[in-house]
Parts: structure tokens; sequence; C-alpha cells
């Protein structure tokens, strides 16, 4: 896609500074006007990975910089389908995936934050977060009492505790920038009827039923709850450092699009290139190559 049209594709769907913003301004249904049928869409998506491994390679062969893609969305909302197609030819040895499912003992004995500073991505890696630490402000907003597990000392659960949440995220996420880590957030935004339609499409289908759950249609009696604290969250959290991309979700293929083209536009912007061999070990690749052709 030409730098021009990514710049402006992006500028309408990323979120820097979250004073005044609604989610009621962005449509899940939005095109920016493209209208493309599926094999074209396809053969986009294939240009955009391409770039994009192109781009994963000189990050790792750099080492200095690494990209954390975080990925939310309400259920059905495309995170794994977007990962799969995103990522799909990307060396694999370069990326890593974590998906964050309830915590266990462990993690419930440390702080909210531990077992996500311990996935970052080092340095040279894409890493890939399937629900992240916003779960802390979502989940834990909308079911408060999910907070008992955590055994948080009661003055810490006062007036601003959803503040200070904010905060500790905000301070996080910049921390990793300074080190080096670019970070951006995709909330994969999808309207409630489209839910509906991908819930239905999955129990028509045998070989998708498991990805249902009665847990889901419990889920979504909150929706309205869960829409309020997405907004509250990228509200709080968008950051020059750590940008929300608030994707239009409804399309796939265009979702699809938006994700490759943010990570492509970050990744660009450092400028890297595969290291050059010094002038003192050239002599010794010569060497080592005369050897090699020796031998046959």
């Amino acid at each position: 896609m030409h730098e021009d049209v990514r710049a402006n594709l992006l500028k309408r769907y990323r979120v820097t500074d979250g004073k005044g913003f609604s989610l009621s301004d962005h449509d899940p249904g939005d095109t920016k006007g493209i209208d493309v049928g599926e094999e074209e869409a396809t053969v986009l998506l294939q240009q955009g990975v391409e770039r994009l491994s192109e781009l994963q390679e000189a990050l790792f062969a750099n080492g200095r910089w690494a990209l954390l893609a975080v990925f939310q969305a309400m259920d059905a909302g495309g995170k794994d389908g977007t990962i799969k197609h995103v990522m799909s030819g990307i060396n694999p040895q370069g990326v890593s995936v974590t998906s964050f499912k309830q915590p266990g003992p462990v993690e419930l004995g440390h702080d909210f934050l531990w077992r996500i500073h311990n996935a970052v991505p080092t340095r040279g890696r894409i890493g890939i977060f399937n629900r992240s630490h916003y779960e802390e402000v979502l989940v834990t907003r909308v079911h408060p009492q999910v907070l008992d597990k955590q055994d948080l000392p009661d003055e810490r659960r006062k007036s601003k505790f959803w503040k200070h949440r904010y905060r500790d995220i905000r301070n996080f996420e910049r921390y990793l920038d300074g080190q080096g880590t670019i970070v951006l957030k995709f909330f994969l935004h999808i309207s409630k009827e489209e839910q509906r339609t991908r819930f239905l499409a999955r129990l028509d289908d045998p070989d998708k039923r498991w990805k249902f759950s009665a847990s889901d249609l419990a889920e979504r009696e909150f929706w309205d709850d869960y829409q309020s604290a997405y907004e509250d969250a990228i509200a709080a959290t968008a950051l020059p450092e750590a940008p929300w991309i608030v994707v239009p979700g409804d399309k796939k293929w265009y979702a699809r699009l938006v994700v490759v083209e943010a990570m492509i536009d970050a990744l660009e912007k450092l400028g890297l290139f595969a290291p050059t061999v010094a002038p003192s070990d050239e002599e010794h690749l010569v060497k080592a190559k005369k050897q090699l052709e020796a031998e046959g």
C-alpha cells in the first residue's frame, strides 16, 4: 500500500490522546470507501504480509528494538483470525504469541503486571498479546468481584483504584517504549449485530461449534458495560508512545489490512537495515568462502 494512503488510513483510527474520545465516533463497519472483492483483498493482505516479513527480518538482524502488538476485542471480535492471517508469512523464530487466560495462584500472588512483563518480547522479536493487561481494567470493571481473588489490601481498593490502574498501565507502556519496545494496541471494534451473526455462524458450523461457549452468551448481556469499559480504558491509556488503533472489525478483510499496515508503518519508521560486516571481518569472510569453494 502506498505510504500516503497508509498514513491517511491509520490517522483515521490511531488514538494518541484520549481527551474527548468516544467509541460512538468509530464505525465498526467503516472501510474508508475501499470496496474490493475477496480475491483482491487477499492479494493486498499478502503484499502487506510480505513487506512485514522483510521488516521482521531486519528487526531480528538489528537486535535493538522489539515490537509488541496487543489485541483486544469482544468475544468473536476476530483476534485469532487476524493474528493468524497477518502473521502467516512471518518467520516463527522471530515471533511469540501469548494468550492471557484467567490468572492462576502464582499470578494472583503477584502484581497484575507481573505475568505481562515476563511475556514482553526480547529485542529483535515481535510479540503478540492475545488479550493482555487490559483485561485488568475491562473484565474487572464489568465484574469487580473478580478483584476479590487478588487479595488486594482494602485500603488499595478505594475511590481512585481504576485511576491508579490506568496510571500504572501508562507508566508501564512508557517504560517499555523507553527500553526500545514499540507498543501498538489494537481494539478490534465490532458491532453487537456482527457478534450475533458470528455466534450463529459458529453454531451452524459443526467444525466451529467448539469455539462457542455458554459464557459467550452470558457476557453478551453485559455488552453496554464492556463498551463503556473499553471507552474509558482507551481514553485513559492512549499515548503517543503507545497508541490505540481502533480497528473497524465488522469486515474481517479490512480489519486485517489495517492491522498489517499499522505494523508496517511502525517498523518502517525505525529505519532498520541488516547490520553490515565490519571491514576487519571482511577478510575472514573472504577466506572462509575460498576454503568452502576449495572443498568442492
